[in-house]
């Protein structure tokens, strides 16, 4: 069976993006890197073309292509945090390394990739079969920047953020 790979292209940068992202949470790793086999838009014999990396387990590629393109909000990586160390622990990453804070969860890389960095309890408030506490949870992230799971749990159990 074919898998589904997502493809990022990059300017040069390829391989400095795929180790940062690796870097980032466990079960991640290069797994192959590609050079050129001659002079093209992509580089320089012998420079990197493609490189191969899985992040938390999800095979990704990062493609040298030649020249800058503009990510959009129209497609995002989503991280799925185990707790709020890890959410800070990832979200300060981005950001230390030349990333943007957006809303709810949301952040730019410092190549303009959109990632949204979510804890996974996240996915438990808005599924629930209570869906006031549901509401509450989505109306406190709607709020937020970064993700706060203890602000996010008051919420959904009705509580005050105090």
């Amino acid at each position: 069976m074919s898998k589904l790979v997502p493809c990022m292209w990059f300017n040069g940068d390829a391989e400095e993006a795929a180790k940062f992202y690796v870097s980032l949470v466990p079960n991640s790793e290069i797994t192959h890197v590609q050079q050129n086999v001659s002079d093209g838009p992509s580089g320089k014999t012998g420079s990197v073309l493609v490189v191969e990396f899985m992040v938390a387990g999800q095979p990704l590629v990062a493609l040298n292509g030649g020249m800058k393109m503009e990510y959009t909000h129209a497609i995002s990586l989503m991280i799925h945090c185990d707790d709020q160390a890890q959410v800070d622990s990832v979200w300060d990453a981005f950001l230390a390394h030349g990333g943007k804070e957006e809303q709810c969860g949301w952040l730019r890389d410092r190549w303009g990739v959109a990632w949204q960095v979510v804890p996974k309890v996240m996915f438990d408030f808005l599924t629930s079969p209570d869906k006031a506490a549901a509401a509450r949870a989505m109306q406190a992230m709607m709020k937020m920047v970064k993700l706060d799971v203890e602000v996010l749990r008051r919420a959904f159990e009705g509580k005050s953020a105090a």
